[in-house]
């Protein structure tokens, strides 16, 4: 597993895709890891070099202590940039992933050149929600919320249509550091990006779900009347339809990019 040291953090990503290839950055939801991109990195592979990485407090990469901000998050991937010596890249994010591609797009437009941003919004939530979030998991422990947590990602009956899926997200969400966790709870808590949404130039695609229940598609559709041009497309699936409606996802991320 190879790593990079970014903006003081140890960074695991992985690389797939032919060298010379436009390149394109992969960046996951909260209580996920670079592994939720998985049932598009074949088909992104062929024409893209396609680059996943762990956010900050996930996966295999560091879990510092937090609070963690929205300009940790983004100030992350263009240190993994600069590392990896890509002047710039397409960049899509799902949620958590997304919030981090509105920051980068906003304030370093000139290292994206499209973005995608799925199942997102400029602000989610309020403070009082995720301080008691925040401090549930604390007391509890991430395996408390793992049920309802991953209930609310997928579109209603995928449960019975596909539980191993459904059993490999809730022991993701199981495995998730409790400080990895919470500190992204509090970029949740404080970002709103509401004020950068206009400042964006990269050509945008924005994805909703018709079952969101954590992001409805009538907040996805205020993102995209927001940016500049930016298209919107609603998928039928929840907050993971690059899972639950995995090929719509990947033509939609496909045709895209190509253009």
């Amino acid at each position: 597993m190879p790593y990079v040291k970014s903006n003081g953090v140890r960074l695991a990503y992985d690389i797939s895709g032919p060298e010379g290839a436009p390149f394109l950055i992969l960046s996951n939801s909260i209580a996920t890891t670079k592994a939720m991109w998985n049932p598009q990195l074949d088909a992104l592979s062929k024409e893209f070099r396609v680059v996943r990485y762990d956010t900050r407090g996930h996966g295999k990469s560091d879990v510092p202590f937090g609070p963690y901000s929205i300009d940790d998050l983004g100030q992350d991937v263009l240190g993994l940039l600069d590392k990896l010596k890509i002047d710039s890249a397409h960049f899509c994010g799902l949620s958590l992933g997304g919030m981090t591609g509105m920051w980068l797009a906003s304030k370093y437009s000139e290292r994206v050149n499209k973005l995608v941003l799925c199942h997102c919004v400029s602000h989610i939530g309020n403070a009082e929600m995720w301080n008691k979030r925040i401090a549930h998991i604390r007391e509890n422990g991430m395996s408390d919320i793992a049920f309802g947590q991953v209930e609310r990602w997928f579109r209603k009956g995928y449960d019975c249509s596909h539980p191993d899926i459904y059993r490999m997200f809730q022991k993701g969400v199981c495995d998730t550091p409790v400080e990895g966790y919470v500190g992204c709870c509090a970029v949740l808590r404080d970002a709103d990006l509401s004020s950068l949404l206009s400042t964006i130039t990269s050509p945008t695609l924005v994805v909703g779900g018709r079952e969101d229940i954590a992001t409805p598609p009538e907040k996805t559709r205020v993102v995209a009347q927001k940016i500049k041009n930016a298209e919107y497309m609603e998928l039928e699936g929840g907050h993971l339809s690059n899972w639950d409606s995995e090929t719509d996802f990947t033509n939609v991320l496909n045709d895209f990019l190509r253009c």
